[in-house]
């Protein structure tokens, strides 16, 4: 209710009951001002009963509409937060489902392959890597992929072993221990994390390198980018595995950047080889122009000696004819020839 009119109803209450007492003590003269007065302060009173129950009246119409609209606001909002509870219960499904299958060592080792796969068919051609090659054809240790480096000139080239390693587990407890802001734990993971680093590089030189069938170092592959990002934080790590094991490792993006700088490899040489085909081309038709310049010479002998028979045959042409011309004019074929005909 508004203040005001709560204030002057009080007000009008107080005054009325002042009138009622002045009309108790009052002369029977006055009572008749006194009836009137009170009729005017009824009449106000009523008024302002009218004014208070049209104010009361409007609020709550004000009050019913604001609460149907906070109402709505409210359920709008319910219904949101329910979506938002179901796509939360979705996704933690989705990522039990995904734990699931990371719990499975074949499996995380195909998903590996897979990423591996589709970063080498997206970035050489089919005939520049291989999958499953058994580096020396003695031994039965087989590699997932090998890249094929080709070798200068006539010989076959040789393999670049690149192996998918993911060990998920170490990696987990790691990733918690940091979450958890512990220290001990983290120290922990990262030890347990590069023991296991460490196997898989000594199990990768043991196995794949073979020099001259291979290259003399190889590629471990790890399919997280944030997996390899602790790997190279460890300390020395990196290091250790090129110098002593003579394993590089590489994440999908570095592994993409590499894949690059043996591609620009790989035309660099087949350019040098063309290069070389085309000099070899070059030499044999100097060879060859220099045959063609040899018979064009002694075409030109043989027309200048052609030239100087034809010539030799003219001259001998033009003694005949002075020899036939000096008969002609002999006495003899003179009185041979018929006489001229009569004028």
């Amino acid at each position: 209710m508004n203040p005001l009119l709560v204030a002057i109803l009080v007000v009008l209450a107080l005054v009325l009951a002042a009138q009622a007492a002045l009309l108790a003590r009052a002369r029977p003269r006055d009572a008749a001002r006194v009836e009137q007065r009170l009729d005017e302060v009824q009449r106000g009173l009523e008024r302002a009963d009218r004014l208070v129950r049209e104010e009361m009246g409007r609020n709550r119409e004000e009050t019913a509409a604001s609460l149907a609209r906070v109402t709505e606001a409210l359920d709008q909002r319910l219904a949101q937060v329910q979506r938002g509870l179901g796509e939360m219960q979705t996704l933690a499904e989705g990522v039990g489902d995904l734990k699931r299958v990371l719990t499975n060592v074949k499996t995380r080792g195909v998903l590996g392959e897979w990423q591996l796969q589709a970063l080498l068919e997206q970035l050489l051609t089919p005939g520049q890597f291989a999958r499953n090659v058994k580096p020396n054809p003695v031994r039965d240790a087989i590699v997932e992929f090998a890249i094929r480096i080709p070798a200068q000139g006539a010989g076959g080239g040789m393999w670049l072993p690149v192996d998918s390693k993911f060990p998920a587990e170490d990696y987990a407890r790691l990733f918690d221990a940091q979450e958890r802001a512990d220290a001990p734990a983290v120290a922990a993971a990262q030890k347990a994390l590069a023991v296991a680093v460490r196997r898989s590089a000594d199990d990768i030189r043991a196995r794949y390198i073979d020099p001259p069938n291979t290259t003399d170092y190889a590629i471990l592959f790890l399919p997280s980018e944030g997996l390899f990002a602790e790997v190279v934080r460890l300390p020395g790590m990196v290091e250790t595995l090129s110098t002593e094991c003579r394993v590089m490792v590489a994440g999908p993006t570095t592994f993409a950047t590499l894949l690059n700088c043996l591609q620009m490899g790989f035309r660099s040489m087949a350019l040098a080889e063309r290069s070389e085909e085309v000099w070899r081309l070059l030499g044999a038709a100097r060879a060859e122009f220099g045959k063609f310049n040899e018979t064009v010479a002694g075409a030109q002998k043989k027309l200048a000696l052609a030239a100087d028979a034809v010539e030799q045959v003219a001259v001998r042409a033009r003694a005949m004819d002075r020899r036939l011309r000096d008969v002609e004019q002999l006495p003899g074929a003179a009185a041979d020839q018929p006489p001229p005909p009569d004028s």
